[in-house]
């Protein structure tokens, strides 16, 4: 059971004073929260790509390599990079540059992105969404396979036996395909055989149980190991020495992020009730002490299958010293706890 933290690095105005850090500051704390990350034991770490003045993050590949050099052990891996809007060959250098300076730790999260700022910011059309995505994919697996490289297709030019450098560390170089829960994109997930990441950030995550079942029948169907396939989970949360002061931090900052982005697709008003229930023991937040996130966790685990889990942290922009000491907590404190209840129970249902 793999542990670790995604962030969309955003700096949105601060819900005391108004004010708002600039992309610069943003980007520097982000670093130290990967550094801290790895110095406490958690596993990976992700970086969301975003294109709009709220968001620090345009190339998660560069703010992962600025850490890569001051860790050992983490995976370092974008959540999500937008492949529908980027070139597939930028995205694998960079991506195989990454994996070099971290001697084989880089991953891409590719989603086809539901924020959509990238699409006229590089020139696609919106009605080509679906075919963009499954076009790029095609072109990304197909480079990662071979050094040298013949393809073509309707949006990008053809490429005629060329070879793609640098060559990544890992062989293959990993990919997993993010998803909002929708069951063609488990479908696709699994018939490819690659990992799947699951948005878990409303309603009850035991109902994405039916989903993982799904991607794994679709992956045993087109012949692939099932016992091989991970699955991980993208929740938000937030940790504090107790359940009280967790919920009272993350609050206000989640609030004005999800209002913000309810305006804007037309969500309902996210109040405290709507954060409180989301916060109950089958709720999708995962906000509380170490021994309740950690509860949750293993919860989530054993009824949806999910082999590694990443705290969404912050929703919105909180303070970075509650940030790291949240990281800290769930390195320290809940990551042990998971790793022990889940080994216990793998050993007791074989």
């Amino acid at each position: 059971m793999e542990i670790g933290i995604s962030t969309f690095v955003e700096t949105t105005p601060d819900i005391q004073t108004g004010e708002v850090i600039s992309h610069a500051q943003r980007l520097r704390e982000v670093v130290e929260e990967i550094v801290l990350a790895d110095r406490v034991g958690l596993d990976v770490f992700g970086v969301g790509e975003h294109h709009r003045k709220d968001y620090a993050a345009s190339s998660p590949a560069l703010v992962l390599a600025a850490a890569a050099p001051q860790t050992k052990r983490i995976r370092l891996t974008s959540a999500v990079t937008v492949l529908s809007s980027d070139d597939p060959v930028r995205v694998f250098e960079d991506f195989a540059t990454l994996d070099g300076l971290s001697n084989g730790r880089a991953e891409i999260m590719v989603g086809r992105g539901s924020f959509i700022e990238s699409f006229p910011l590089f020139g696609y059309d919106l009605q080509d969404y679906d075919e963009l995505f499954e076009e790029k994919l095609e072109l990304l697996l197909k480079l990662r396979e071979s050094e040298t490289v013949s393809w073509s297709g309707k949006h990008r030019p053809a490429i005629h036996n060329l070879g793609v450098y640098p060559r990544p560390v890992q062989d293959p170089l990993p990919v997993w395909i993010g998803s909002g829960g929708t069951p063609d994109s488990v479908i696709r997930a699994g018939l490819l055989g690659l990992p799947l990441v699951l948005a878990i950030i409303g309603g009850r995550p035991v109902q994405f149980a039916p989903l993982v079942n799904l991607y794994k029948r679709a992956a045993e169907q087109a012949g692939h190991d099932i016992s091989k396939l991970t699955v991980a989970s993208h929740s938000h949360g937030f940790i504090a020495e107790d359940i009280q002061t967790a919920a009272d931090k993350f609050f206000p900052s989640t609030q004005q992020a999800m209002n913000v982005l309810g305006r804007e697709r037309g969500w309902g008003y996210y109040d405290r009730s709507s954060f409180d229930a989301a916060r109950n023991f089958e709720g999708a937040l995962y906000v509380g002490d170490p021994e309740t996130v950690a509860k949750k966790i293993i919860h989530l685990r054993k009824n949806v299958g999910v082999t590694r889990f990443m705290l969404h942290v912050p929703v919105g922009s909180m303070p970075h010293d509650d940030v790291m000491r949240a990281i800290e907590l769930l390195g320290k404190e809940v990551a042990p706890r998971v790793r022990e209840e889940v080994t216990k129970w793998e050993s007791e249902i074989k």
